[in-house]
C-alpha cells in the first residue's frame, strides 16, 4: 500500500536525528545542573562547619531558595541534591555516562534509587564499598540499552544479588510499614493510599483490571442487538477462573508461578476510553474496589490474602528455595525480588507448575510441557515477560502473541517466529499499514527482536534474563 502521502525520507530522518543529538544534550546539561548542586552541597558543609546549631535550618533554606528560583517542588529539589551527592561520592561512571548523553537524567534517578541496599549493607559491613563499581557497571550497560522503567527493574535485581541477605531483611522490615491513609482533596473526592507488599499491590491493580475488563464486555455486550448464544467470555462472571486463573511454573532447579492463559486488552479498549455504560476502564475499576470493600466481610473461609489472589503474577524461585533447603530470593518478574517466603506460600496454593530450563546466564531455552499450543504459550510468557517493544514493559499476561514474520506472509508457528506485543504496539506491524508507518519485527538466534522502523532504523530488544539469586 503507497496511498499515503510521503515526506521526504531525508527530512523525518534529520527531524529523528535532531531529536536524539537534543536528548543527548540535555542529558549533558543535568550533568551540569548536578555539578552546580555537588558545589552547592560543598559550600553547605562549609557553612555548617561555621554555624553547626543551624545545620537544618540552614539546609530547609537552601532546598526553600532552589525551589524557589528553579520554580520547582521542595521534594524535587531534595532529590536532585541527593542525586547530585551520591553521583559526586559513588556513581563517578554513572555521572560521566551523564555528561556524554549515553543516558538521561531519568536513569541516573532509577539507578541510585535502586541502590539502596547496596549502601544499608556497605554501611553494615557485609559487602566491601567496591561493590558499589559492580553495581554501578552492571546498571550502567542496561542503561544505555533500554528505557528507565526497565533499568529500574534491572537494577533492582543486581543490587538485591549483591546485597544478598540485606535485601530479604530489608524487605521483611518494610513490611510493618503497611497502612493504609486518606487524604482529602477538593470537590467531595478524597486519595485512598495503601503501602503494602507488593506482589499484594500487583496482584490487587490486576484482578480490578480483570473485574473491569469483563464488566466492560458485559456492557458492551448487552448494548449491542447480537445473536450470541451468550457463551463468549465477555459474558463470563467477573470472578470466572478462566480470567483470572493462574499457575505455577517449574525446572530441575527453577519454577515459576504463570497466568493460565493470556488476557491481552482489546486494542479499542484504552484505559480512560468510555465503555457502554459511560464510565471508563480506569473508573470501574475505582468503583469495583469500592464495591470489594463495602460489600464483602472478612471470612476465614477465603483464607489468606495469599490464598485467595487470583490474578496475573509471574514469579520465579528455584526448586531448592521452594522445598526449603535454602532461603534464596525469589523473583516477581518484571518487577524485582521477592521474599522467599512470599514465593513459598504463593507456590502453596498455585495450580500448577511449569518447569523452566535456564542457560548458564540466566535465559529461558525451553520448559517441560509438551503440549503444542499450551506449551509454546508458557515458553513465551516466560521467556518474554513483558512486551517484546524495546522500552515497553505492559506485562505478557496482557500481550497478544504474534507471529513476527506475519502468518499470511509464509511466517511459521514456532517459538523462533513468536513473541509477546502489547496492544498498542502489535498493530504497528500490521500487514495492512501503508510501508510509511509499518514496523517489522525480526527474531534473531538468540531471541532478541529486531525491530525495524518506517525510516530504516533498527532496534534491538534482548529477551529478558532471569537473576539466579545466590
Amino acid at each position: 500500500m503507497n496511498s499515503l502521502t510521503r515526506p521526504p525520507l531525508a527530512d523525518r530522518e534529520v527531524v529523528l536525528d535532531a531529536w536524539v543529538a537534543k536528548r543527548a544534550q540535555i542529558a549533558r546539561l543535568e550533568a551540569g545542573a548536578a555539578d552546580l548542586l555537588a558545589t552547592r552541597a560543598a559550600l553547605f558543609d562549609q557553612d555548617v562547619l561555621a554555624h553547626p546549631v543551624h545545620r537544618d535550618m540552614a539546609r530547609r533554606s537552601m532546598i526553600a531558595e532552589y525551589s524557589a528560583a528553579g520554580h520547582i517542588g521542595s521534594g524535587a529539589v531534595e532529590n536532585a541534591f541527593a542525586d547530585a551527592d551520591a553521583l559526586s561520592m559513588h556513581f563517578a561512571g554513572l555521572h560521566q555516562a551523564l555528561r556524554e548523553g549515553t543516558v538521561s537524567v531519568q536513569h541516573v534517578r532509577a539507578i541510585i534509587s535502586a541502590a539502596d541496599p547496596i549502601r544499608d549493607a556497605v554501611r553494615n559491613g557485609r559487602i566491601p564499598a567496591e561493590s558499589f563499581a559492580a553495581y554501578e557497571q552492571a546498571s550502567i550497560a542496561v542503561a544505555e540499552q533500554d528505557s528507565p522503567t526497565r533499568t529500574r527493574v534491572a537494577a533492582r535485581q543486581i543490587a538485591a544479588v549483591i546485597a544478598g541477605e540485606s535485601v530479604k531483611e530489608r524487605h521483611r522490615r518494610a513490611v510493618d510499614e503497611r497502612c493504609v491513609t486518606v487524604r482529602i482533596l477538593d470537590e467531595g473526592m478524597a486519595l485512598l493510599t495503601a503501602v503494602l507488599p507488593e506482589v499484594y499491590a500487583v496482584a490487587i491493580k490486576d484482578r480490578l483490571r480483570s473485574l473491569a475488563k469483563a464488566i466492560a464486555q458485559t456492557s458492551r455486550s448487552s448494548a449491542r442487538d447480537s445473536d450470541t448464544d451468550g457463551s463468549e467470555t465477555a459474558d463470563l462472571f467477573p470472578d470466572d477462573p478462566r480470567l483470572d486463573a493462574h499457575d505455577l511454573i517449574v525446572t530441575d532447579d527453577t519454577y515459576a508461578i504463570d497466568p493460565g492463559i493470556s488476557r491481552p486488552e482489546d486494542d479499542d479498549e484504552t484505559e480512560h476510553a468510555v465503555t457502554a455504560d459511560g464510565r471508563t476502564r480506569a473508573q470501574i475499576e475505582a468503583d469495583a474496589l469500592v464495591d470489594l470493600l463495602l460489600a464483602a466481610g472478612l471470612s476465614e473461609v477465603h483464607g489468606t490474602g495469599l490464598d485467595s489472589i487470583r490474578a496475573t503474577v509471574q514469579v520465579t524461585v528455584a526448586a531448592t528455595t521452594l522445598a526449603g533447603e535454602d532461603d534464596r530470593l525469589a523473583e516477581l518478574d518484571g518487577r524485582g525480588p521477592l521474599d522467599p517466603d512470599v514465593a513459598r506460600e504463593l507456590a502453596r496454593t498455585a495450580t500448577g507448575w511449569n518447569r523452566l530450563f535456564l542457560d548458564p546466564t540466566g535465559m529461558v531455552t525451553r520448559t517441560d510441557r509438551y503440549t503444542p499450543t499450551d506449551a509454546m504459550k508458557r515458553f513465551l510468557r516466560a521467556r518474554d515477560q513483558r512486551c517484546r517493544f524495546p522500552g515497553c514493559h505492559t506485562p505478557a499476561a496482557r500481550c497478544e502473541i504474534d507471529h513476527n514474520l506475519d502468518h499470511a506472509k509464509g511466517g511459521p508457528t514456532e517459538l523462533s517466529n513468536l513473541a509477546d506485543f502489547c496492544p498498542g504496539h502489535h498493530p504497528l506491524k500490521h500487514p495492512d499499514l501503508d510501508d510509511i508507518v509499518r514496523w517489522t519485527a525480526h527474531q534473531l538466534a538468540d531471541g532478541t527482536l529486531r525491530w525495524t522502523s518506517p525510516l530504516g532504523r533498527s532496534y534491538d530488544d534482548h529477551p529478558p534474563r532471569r537473576v539466579m539469586f545466590v
